[in-house]
């Protein structure tokens, strides 16, 4: 496969992944989309309380933002620990703690978001699958934010192309490779956004309480495992059992929770349905 071509008409735009620094305090764009991922999703959820009929008040609301907020950051830290890294941090525990350094896993953030939801409607009494749908309405867009962070620091790459829109990465050689991160940011990330969103405003999905949440389970889930065929694994994992990436691996059980939110969410509105 002759990729000169490509290395002739595109590069890498070599973005700093710093913003500014102030002596030992830096400011990156990993962090920022973190900040930006949470704004946005605490202003879209109020946006939903007052320009739509839903029984959550602003102040709980609010109240969820902080809880989501532990949730993101403890789940993806612990998860990218577990589910990527465990002998290294184990050997030295301390290293948890350096989440500037980076190394976050979405899957385990999501858990992390799963167990604050789970919490939270429970303490307020809200039904746990009309809370979640909307709450899965935001998620993408921080989906969108990070793997927007994720091309610009120059990590989690694709494989080899030839491919017109493909480009080399610092740290992956001088072939150029599939923009990985930015098919997820567009497919995990902004059209999975405009569509639960489309859903929400425009259908009756609302009225079928897992409908939305079970949607973003198992679009995630496919379109992630599909991606990571042109996305390189982590090197130190590289192919489970010589088939199959963590991410892929993570993904399966993502899809069949979707597809039976689902099918849970039409069997009760099925019946509740007035018969006729």
């Amino acid at each position: 496969m002759i990729f000169e071509p490509v290395l002739a008409t595109l590069e890498y735009h070599n973005m700093d992944p710093e913003i500014v620094r102030w002596g030992p305090i830096v400011l990156r764009w990993y962090s920022l989309s973190y900040v930006a991922a949470l704004m946005f999703g605490w202003w879209w959820l109020a946006r939903f309380t007052k320009k739509m009929a839903t029984p959550y008040t602003r102040l709980q609301v609010d109240d969820f933002a902080l809880w989501a907020l532990i949730g993101v950051f403890l789940g993806g830290r612990l998860g990218y620990v577990f589910f990527y890294k465990p002998a290294e941090y184990l050997a030295d525990p301390i290293e948890i703690l350096k989440i500037w350094e980076g190394g976050m896993s979405f899957h385990g953030g999501l858990l992390g978001v799963i167990l604050a939801i789970y919490l939270f409607t429970k303490r307020n009494k809200i039904d746990i699958f009309s809370f979640s749908d909307f709450v899965a309405c935001v998620v993408p867009a921080g989906l969108f934010f990070g793997r927007i962070a994720n091309f610009i620091n120059g990590e989690l790459w694709g494989a080899p192309s030839n491919l017109p829109w493909a480009m080399p990465f610092p740290g992956g050689g001088p072939l150029p490779r599939h923009p990985s991160q930015l098919y997820e940011a567009a497919l995990e990330g902004l059209l999975l956004f405009l569509v639960l969103n489309f859903l929400m405003a425009r259908t009756n999905a609302r009225k079928l309480p897992g409908m939305l949440v079970g949607i973003f389970f198992a679009w995630y889930g496919v379109s992630r495992y599909l991606i990571e065929f042109v996305r390189v694994p982590d090197a130190h994992l590289g192919k489970l059992w010589d088939a199959i990436s963590m991410g892929q691996l993570l993904s399966l059980p993502m899809i069949a929770f979707g597809l039976w939110l689902i099918a849970s969410s039409l069997k009760r509105g099925k019946a509740a349905a007035p018969n006729k």
